[in-house]
């Protein structure tokens, strides 16, 4: 027997469904469901993990329901039933949201005979059959199959059965398609012939990435047009990933995503555990407020497609756990409605309750922090899905660096640099904006002007938002260098050399040099910076008794300098984030540290003592301020599956109190419970005795 709906469904099918949809099943079918499995566990599903929305496949590659619309393949197991529509009544029977699932990669051999000219070609000239699956075609993205043929599909769904959205699965095709219309569409719009390469010195690579583009952003249009015409309150939802912020023009995601889905689904290869929390950061960096959800696989997410498989338990949480601590709203999937492995149920609902309880903390309160990483949109933009991770290791060093330190800090895209924006922040990090403009680099200095402060790195600013290099970097004279030597490497045993005391040198007592990067840059220094550090002359690293240093240290190799408006700038000019990012190096994460405390140029409001690995999120609200503490502390941090969870503890929370505010209560926002606390100094000390995976700490001020 199904629950007792609630008294009010006034959250249901409005525009602004999506706003109470936070705890999301996906369920993604196999063509032999239909007779095998359990629609009634499903629902129990739905009740166990208090998820109020769900994701059901519908349509694309196989039909999951009775679907009219010639050529769209139905299962062949579906006989007269109808999977889909059950599903959907069940969940609509417990006032959850609903959400269509459909996936356009691939098509049968029955469509692809009538109609050839949708499957995509490779460059040699061949029709690509499936890579995992010969049986069938992959589609090109950009044909008629997903302009023409996939609108009836998502009209049908949206005209019979009670949705509130469509998702699209794998709907942004599999990279450069060589079919004639391609050919002659790209060659019209760009005056260039369809790309061989991925090479950033290709002009026709960078003019495919925008004609793609303008394709898809077009897609995203005429198929939210073909819902909403039939039901106006429904939406075309494309699952666009953190990375799609960059592929993608901004306004049209504004207009036609109300809400943004992560779709990295769980760790692979090596990869820390925050990386999902790292997601929910990157999309407020461009959407400040717009509701992000980070789906969770209940399976491995390695290369090799372990896809009917469940995971640790451990692993599910840690994952889940690390978006709800930065604010992003879960959702699971599940492949194969068959489920021969029930261990994922009970780590999912333990998750998604905690999530549960915290819903109204996060509800009232919005992210915050005094430091933010710059994410470098411009630059990412030109590099494909596989070079893209490599670009990335700057910003990925710099995150883990500020994670260790139990530094709090946000994301900022660089496509959203308003002065409101920027002035939420005393410290920007810019760990190797290659790319930026004029406009971009004025925002940067006007930052500066009004007291903003910057940690720099490598070459920022050496290139153009068209990635045309430039002859002399745009912030070179803010940060107080002159380029002598562009940047060289790799390069093998390099250290830099402290000089004298400073703030960003503390810490390595007992050395006189620490290792330095593999991309250097030689420049001059401005006469009013100061050089905590300089570069140790290139020496061997073999024959061994050649290693040693011929000269003394000499030019700069860290510059810091004070700007009258009272901000300050730290410039780096070799790839410490790169390099931090792969050797993992302590003295690299100290160097990164100290920088980015000496550019606050103040106590941090918010300090974690005691020992771990944790990550931070601070959020305020009216009168309220809301830390959350997620315990990353595991040998398996870097690489999982985590196998159990490692509490650490005691932990003290210190937290500067508001002026003009006192301390009203301190407690644990998903429990209620009061804690203990001290005041001295203008600050508030609260402490735990243990944290096992996620906490969070409400202080609410009178």
């Amino acid at each position: 027997m199904l629950d007792a709906a609630p008294k009010s469904t006034d959250h249901l099918r409005t525009p602004d469904w999506y706003r109470t949809a936070t705890r999301w099943t996906q369920l993604t079918l196999a063509e032999d469901d239909p007779i095998r499995f359990d629609p009634a566990f499903w629902v129990d599903v739905f009740k166990r993990t208090q998820s109020n929305a769900t994701c059901i496949s519908a349509g694309g590659y196989v039909a999951y329901y009775p679907s009219k619309v010639p050529l769209h393949y139905v299962s062949k197991f579906l006989g007269d039933t109808d999977p889909f529509g059950a599903l959907v009544e069940g969940a609509r029977q417990l006032d959850m949201h609903v959400m269509a699932r459909v996936d356009p990669h691939a098509i049968h051999q029955d469509a692809a005979d009538a109609h050839p000219e949708w499957v995509m070609v490779d460059r040699a000239g061949n029709r690509m059959r499936h890579w995992a699956f010969p049986d069938v075609w992959v589609t090109c993205a950009y044909s008629d199959y997903n302009f023409k043929f996939m609108p009836e599909v998502l009209r049908e769904i949206t005209a019979n059965y009670d949705i509130d959205a469509i998702f699209a699965n794998r709907w942004q095709g599999h990279g450069v398609c060589y079919c004639d219309a391609c050919r002659t569409d790209f060659r019209a719009a760009s005056g260039h012939e369809l790309p061989l390469t991925n090479s950033l010195d290709d002009p026709a690579w960078l003019a495919w990435g925008a004609w793609r583009r303008s394709k898809l952003s077009r897609l995203v249009v005429e198929w939210d047009e073909a819902m909403k015409a039939i039901k106006p309150h429904t939406s075309f939802i494309p699952n666009m990933g953190s990375v799609s912020l960059m592929e993608f023009d901004l306004p049209i995601i504004e207009k036609y995503c109300p809400f943004l889905c992560v779709d990295d689904q769980g760790r692979q290869g090596t990869e820390p555990v925050w990386m999902s929390g790292r997601n929910g950061k990157r999309m407020r960096a461009t959407f400040r407020d717009r509701p992000a959800i980070l789906i969770t696989s209940i399976g491995p997410e390695e290369a090799h497609r372990w896809k009917d498989a469940v995971t640790l338990g451990p692993e599910i949480q840690a994952w889940i756990d690390s978006g709800t601590t930065q604010g992003l709203l879960s959702w699971f999937t599940k492949f194969n409605g068959v489920v021969p492995d029930e261990r994922w149920i009970a780590p999912v609902a333990d998750s998604f309750a905690l999530h549960a309880r915290l819903e109204p903390a996060l509800a009232e309160t919005v992210p915050t922090a005094e430091i933010a990483i710059l994410d470098p949109t411009t630059t990412l933009r030109h590099y494909d899905h596989a070079s893209r991770r490599e670009a990335e290791a700057h910003d990925l060093g710099f995150y883990q660096a500020l994670v260790e330190a139990r530094l709090p800090f946000e994301m900022l895209s660089d496509a959203a640099m308003t002065p409101e924006r920027m002035d939420q922040y005393k410290v920007l990090i810019l760990a190797n904006s290659t790319c930026l403009s004029q406009e971009q680099a004025e925002a940067i200095k006007a930052y500066v002007s009004r007291g903003g402060s910057l940690v720099v790195a490598h070459e920022t600013g050496t290139r153009t938002p068209g990635n045309e290099a430039r002859q002399n970097p745009l912030l070179a004279d803010l940060l107080g260098y002159t380029v002598t030597r562009p940047v060289r490497g790799p390069v093998k045993n390099t250290y830099v050399a402290l000089n004298g005391e400073h703030p960003i040198t503390r810490g390595f007592d007992g050395a006189a040099r620490i290792m330095g990067g593999t991309q250097l840059i030689g420049v001059d220094a401005a006469p009013d910076t100061v050089h905590p550090f300089l570069y140790v002359p290139d020496f061997p690293d073999l024959p061994m008794e050649e290693v040693y240093p011929r000269q003394a240290p000499q030019g700069a190799a860290v510059i810091a300098r004070e700007h009258e408006g009272g901000g300050r700038t730290v410039y780096i000019p070799w790839n410490i984030g790169a390099i931090f990012w792969e050797v993992l190096a302590g003295d690299h994460a100290r160097l990164i540290a100290n920088s980015v405390h000496w550019a606050l140029g103040k106590r941090p409001d918010v300090e974690l003592e005691g020992r771990g690995v944790v990550d931070l999120s601070v959020r305020e609200g009216e009168g309220t301020l809301l830390v959350l503490i997620n315990n990353l502390t595991n040998p398996m941090m870097m690489k999982g599956p985590i196998r159990e969870v490692y509490p650490i503890g005691p932990l003290t929370v210190s937290v500067r109190v508001p002026e003009g505010r006192s301390l009203r209560r301190a407690r644990r926002a998903a429990s209620g419970d009061e804690l203990e606390f001290t005041l001295a100094e203008g600050r508030v000390r609260v402490s735990i005795a243990q944290l096992s995976s996620l906490d969070a700490i409400q202080f609410d001020w009178s």
